[in-house]
């Protein structure tokens, strides 16, 4: 406990900085190997990480700290953290339009609801790790509060179920039960969201501060991370999930929440097993990333009226000393460089690193605009694939049918087949012929995904065409419940074409959102990649109220209806296929124009 409590007190778990070499050590705060308590015949420059301390505030040696063998723990712990995850938001749909009794539509728009809110709080748990607690702390306090959503979770499994019959038409006291039922279920969703909103951005940047970058074995290993990082959530995923959601279909909910929570649990255990092996910040009085980058922009905007004669010396220091052309874009921020009254006022202005920080920060909205599309469609898969799935023949054997949600195994299949071929033989092959060590640019990687899930929409149009048709011709269009004779094996090229594209763009934007932002920033470079998530699940829900009310009523069914036979998926994958099929035509502007920010491999923050 007490080495626990020196890892908390020392080690927030930020980044380990890259600051500027010291003239006389690479020991934390400028120390010699003497002030550090190190032989100096133990000491060596080149095994010490730079900005790096241990769990007791030590400096850390390459060889015993860090790399694969403190992945290796992370890795476990996101392992145990997405099984809880997504054995409750994949087959959510299904408790809201069973015991819940909601509507398709209605049901599709709070998972979409609820998925937006959980891809949107990793931005606020990014801003409370990188500004006060640090990655390790965050993570301990979101595993607490998701242990917590979830055992609520379980409990309002327990309580009287909304769909005994007659609930709602007698006394008082079981309707206020149904209604307390109600109020805990979703009160402990959204917590698990809010658990969920600091572990997951804090997590992933804290595994890949394991690799220093300025090692070239380690940071070449931390561009594996990131694909050996997918591939055990989907092998994950793959062998555990299926089991889990036969239980919440054909035993009960009750252990079907139950088991994420123990999940969980595991995961804290495993992540406090590692402590004595991460790689925690040396951080001492920095000034937050966040005020400085936002000083930036407060200034700009006071500036705005300044004369180019006012920032001409400024701007040509800037582009003298840094070198790098990023400094000609967004030049409009170059006004923080000044004083509000247009004097040179060192104590009133913004560094040039601080204003080249920000405008690595704004080159990102492109790119995360142009993702979103995308986001939308990856919202389809754990809601109506799956109700897709319920109407057709799942049938293994007389006594038994696969549930309809563990079909998204296929999308885990197709990730685990893909990684080792994409890791092992595709980056290998790329990187001969352009000389790239990650084989093909973070920017390439996600364009070709996007253009995966486009394909993927296409087909899954069709597909839905087919059983439409096979529903009209067994006279099946009037009965919802019947099964329609058509293999439930139609959805699986659509499942796994999508989790081939997931290879691509996921987990390129995973490193692209990581390596593009600045070194202390990149708990919010990972919670805006989950953020693009969010925003495409409040996009997704948007647009399926929309055309719900659009193409129903007055008798009509609509694209969404409860009865699928009479629905109109197809229609809706179709505009999924024509807005992806703009999203990659605006993608592919924007990444030509994009400039790589050099910031990852060269620390280019001046300070005067």
């Amino acid at each position: 406990m007490i080495k626990l409590y020196k890892a908390w007190s020392l080690a927030g778990g930020v980044a380990c900085a890259n600051k500027p070499k010291m003239a006389n050590s690479n020991l934390p705060g400028g120390q010699s190997p003497v002030d550090a308590g190190i032989p100096l015949l133990q000491y060596s420059s080149s095994s010490v990480v730079t900005g790096c301390v241990d769990y007791n505030g030590s400096p850390v040696f390459r060889s015993n700290s860090g790399g694969w063998k403190s992945a290796s723990f992370i890795i476990a712990v996101e392992v145990a953290e997405r099984f809880a995850y997504y054995g409750i938001a994949n087959n959510l749909i299904t408790y809201l339009t069973g015991p819940l009794g909601l509507s398709m539509a209605v049901a599709a728009e709070n998972v979409n609801a609820w998925s937006g809110v959980g891809s949107l709080l990793p931005l606020l748990g990014a801003f409370v790790a990188d500004s006060f607690l640090g990655r390790y702390r965050t993570i301990l306090l979101s595993s607490a509060i998701y242990i917590l959503g979830l055992g609520l979770l379980t409990l309002s499994a327990m309580l009287p179920s909304l769909s005994t019959s007659g609930c709602l038409n007698i006394n008082s006291n079981t309707l206020c039960s149904t209604q307390n039922q109600v109020v805990l279920f979703f009160f402990a969703l959204y917590l698990v969201a809010v658990g969920q909103g600091g572990h997951k951005p804090c997590v992933q940047a804290f595994g890949a501060d394991q690799f220093d970058k300025q090692d070239p074995e380690e940071s070449k290993a931390r561009s594996s991370f990131f694909n050996w990082w997918f591939f055990g959530l989907s092998a994950g995923f793959l062998i555990m999930i299926p089991a889990l959601f036969y239980i919440q279909d054909n035993l009960n909910w009750v252990l079907g929440f139950g088991i994420p929570c123990i999940s969980m649990l595991v995961a804290l255990v495993i992540f406090l097993l590692g402590t004595k092996t991460y790689r925690y910040s040396d951080k001492r009085d920095e000034k937050s990333p966040f005020m400085r980058i936002g000083r930036v922009f407060v200034l700009a905007a006071k500036n705005w009226q300044a004369t180019s004669s006012a920032m001409g010396d400024e701007e040509e220091e800037a582009s003298g000393t840094l070198l790098h052309q990023s400094s000609k874009q967004f030049k409009f921020l170059n006004k923080a460089l000044i004083a509000t009254d247009g004097s040179k006022d060192y104590g009133n202005v913004c560094s040039i690193g601080d204003v080249e920080e920000a405008k690595a920060v704004l080159r990102l909205v492109p790119i995360w605009a142009a993702s979103l599309v995308y986001a939308i469609v990856f919202a389809q898969s754990p809601t109506f694939f799956t109700k897709q799935g319920e109407t057709m023949d799942r049938t293994i054997t007389p006594n038994f049918s696969i549930p309809a949600a563990s079909l998204q195994c296929f999308s885990s299949l197709g990730i685990v087949l893909s990684v080792p071929i994409y890791d092992r033989i595709f980056v290998p092959l790329a990187r001969a012929l352009t000389r790239n060590p990650a084989g093909i640019t973070m920017l390439q990687r996600i364009g070709t995904g996007i253009l995966l899930s486009a394909i993927s929409m296409v087909i899954s149009a069709l597909v839905e065409m087919q059983r439409l048709k096979t529903a009209r011709e067994y006279g099946l269009v009037d009965k919802p419940k019947a099964m329609v004779p058509m293999s439930v094996w139609w959805l699986v090229p659509q499942y796994a074409l999508l989790g081939v594209s997931d290879v691509f763009t996921m987990v390129g934007l995973q490193e692209f959102f990581y390596d593009q932002v600045p070194d202390e920033l990149r708990s919010v470079g990972l919670s805006l990649y989950l953020g693009i998530f969010g925003v495409g699940s409040f996009l997704s829900s948007l647009l399926v109220s929309t055309i719900e009310k659009a193409t129903g009523g007055n008798g009509r069914d609509s694209w969404f209806a409860d009865n699928l036979n009479r629905a109109h998926l197809d229609y809706f994958y179709w505009l999924l296929a024509g807005l992806s099929a703009v999203q990659l035509a605006a993608y592919l502007y924007f990444a030509k124009c994009y400039i790589y920010n050099r910031t990852s491999t060269l620390r280019w923050r001046l300070e005067r």
